[in-house]
């Protein structure tokens, strides 16, 4: 095989999903970006070879070919599967988890909206803007750093700095978030979430007026070709992971919509990357182009409208409204609900008030 030498670059970024932590793959918020050229004189051979040739002893052909499957690997903007065939001149961008274990977990004393707790679990109503665990770019002030404080020893998760943790939120979504305080109690929640039993529903302000009362949206999800710290809908189920999530309209607002979504699956930002691929982008979620006017009228009081309600919530409008689980010792159902926070319930009510009279607004 004739190569030449390539420019690798890696890129160390950090996103914040609600995928399982102890339950599936794929979930890893530190991720390692590697791009490079493929040289005029390379041969044709399978992808997976080629970046094993290339990185060595620094990953694994398994891991190289569990990234394909996950959509992870893309050449000339587009996903590609391991046994792509590389060709001269081809543009690589290969994405991996990059696992640190050197965090130095430090307990702060934040305030926690404790919903529940005993010697087994602790409910948590997570605040906006909260990051859950350390990672790049937040080694403080996360809710984890906060639960530290609040009680020690909390048992070890697959990582060393998510200690607790079976699932997670987005940093811009609030609401309901369940840790095991014990051996026992993590892995017993672990399995529920792997089996889908628990029950979780969230409450979404959408761009738009939905077509139906309820609905389902299927479709796989895998990391964007080009936006890399996005996600897409592959509806073919080539690429990514299969995701299922089930909405009911709550209320109609104009041209905004409150909608309940219940996941059966859990897949990285799956609600607000099903959301778009209806053509229904949360209110206000920056990465996937809901913090612009996608609906509405052109007056420019409306416009000044919708910055007020930007300002209002600083974020998507996706909130975690209830959770559901059975307790790790007792056996008994557990059952818990949120209430919308206040930055949200303010820009429903904004909404409310300019559906009834919009030339106040206007």
């Amino acid at each position: 095989m004739h190569s030449l030498p390539i420019t690798v670059i890696m890129e160390k970024q950090m996103e914040e999903d609600d995928d399982l932590i102890l339950a599936t793959e794929g979930s890893d918020e530190l991720v390692e970006e590697v791009k490079f050229t493929v040289d005029k004189g390379q041969s044709a051979i399978r992808i997976d070879k080629f970046i094993q040739a290339h990185l060595g002893n620094n990953v694994s052909r398994t891991k190289i070919q569990t990234a394909a499957g996950a959509g992870n690997i893309s050449v000339n903007g587009k996903p590609v599967k391991s046994n792509y065939k590389i060709r001269p001149l081809d543009e690589v961008v290969l994405l991996l988890p990059k696992h640190e274990q050197n965090y130095d977990l430090v307990a702060e004393n934040i305030p926690l909206d404790i919903v529940y707790e005993d010697d087994d679990v602790i409910v948590i109503n997570k605040a906006p803007e909260m990051v859950v665990h350390p990672g790049l770019g937040n080694y403080r002030g996360t809710l984890i750093n906060a639960v530290l404080w609040h009680f020690n020893n909390l048992p070890k998760s697959k990582e060393e700095f998510r200690p607790g943790l079976v699932h997670r939120l987005d940093k811009g979504t609030s609401g309901l978030i369940v840790l095991g305080k014990t051996d026992h109690a993590l892995s017993h929640l672990a399995k529920q979430f792997f089996q889908r039993t628990t029950k979780r529903k969230y409450l979404a302000l959408v761009w738009g007026s939905m077509e139906n009362d309820e609905g389902t949206v299927e479709g796989h999800i895998g990391r964007h070709s080009r936006e890399r710290m996005q996600f897409e809908v592959f509806p073919d189920g080539d690429f990514g992971k299969h995701a299922i999530t089930h909405y009911t309209v709550v209320e109609r607002l104009n041209y905004v919509t409150l909608v309940e979504c219940k996941l059966e699956t859990g897949r990285t930002h799956q609600i607000r990357v099903h959301m778009k691929y209806i053509g229904h982008t949360l209110f206000n979620d920056a990465r996937y182009g809901g913090n612009r006017i996608l609906k509405g009228t052109v007056y420019s009081k409306y416009k000044q409208f919708i910055e007020n309600c930007f300002e209002l919530l600083p974020r998507q409008a996706l909130h975690a409204a209830t959770l559901g689980f059975v307790h790790p010792v007792t056996g008994k159902e557990m059952f818990f609900e949120s209430p919308l926070p206040p930055d949200f319930k303010a820009v429903v009510d904004k909404w409310k008030k300019y559906w009834i009279s919009p030339n106040v607004e206007e």
